[in-house]
């Protein structure tokens, strides 16, 4: 009988990444991608809905997002709430030892419109939660949706800006400053 063995959406994820990058996205199976693994069908169904997913589990990155909202102080601005969401979501998953996976997935994703077309999705379910998680602190729906979106351009620009291999920088650090750049945009009147 086979031994349990832990962490089975990361291993899934590393298997299918590793997959994906050899032979592509499309000519990947789920088959393949838990014999690679070390694991069952229903492993992989326990985890993830279909093979789209394998890549995209936000769930620390959403769960940090809006802890970190919601744990900012009262009186701080919405753009510094979501700030200190990302600074979180930044400590929990964008981490040295996940860059290079993370640079890994990127590039599959951006070679496969299935897959840039998921990470979209997911983007649009991230500014949502993050809608919600600031009107919970009482910031008007027209604000904190444009501070939502700010806050997901920010977090674009410093997630491509810390993949790449020439970043020293820690991803908070390179967060506060794309957050700075964003801020400091004059648009013409």
């Amino acid at each position: 009988m086979a031994r349990w063995k832990p962490h089975a959406p990361e291993r899934l994820a590393t298997a299918a990444l590793e997959l994906f990058e050899e032979r592509g996205y499309d000519s990947t199976t789920v088959n393949e991608i838990t014999d690679r693994a070390g694991l069952t069908k229903s492993s992989f169904f326990r985890h993830f809905t279909d093979k789209r997913e394998v890549l995209f589990d936000s769930r620390a990155l959403s769960d940090a997002l809006l802890d970190g909202i919601a744990g900012a102080p009262p009186e701080a601005a919405a753009i510094d709430a979501v700030a200190r969401g990302f600074g979180c979501a930044g400590d929990a998953v964008f981490t040295p030892e996940r860059r290079e996976f993370l640079a890994r997935r990127a590039a599959v994703i951006s070679r496969t419109p299935e897959l840039r077309e998921r990470e979209a999705l997911k983007e649009i379910g991230l500014v949502d939660a993050m809608i919600g998680a600031l009107q919970e602190r009482g910031v008007p729906h027209l604000t904190a949706r444009v501070v939502a979106v700010l806050g997901a351009l920010a977090f674009t620009i410093a997630y491509e800006r810390w993949l790449d291999p020439a970043a020293t920088d820690t991803f908070p650090e390179i967060l506060q400053v794309a957050l700075r750049d964003v801020r400091a945009v004059n648009l013409p009147g």
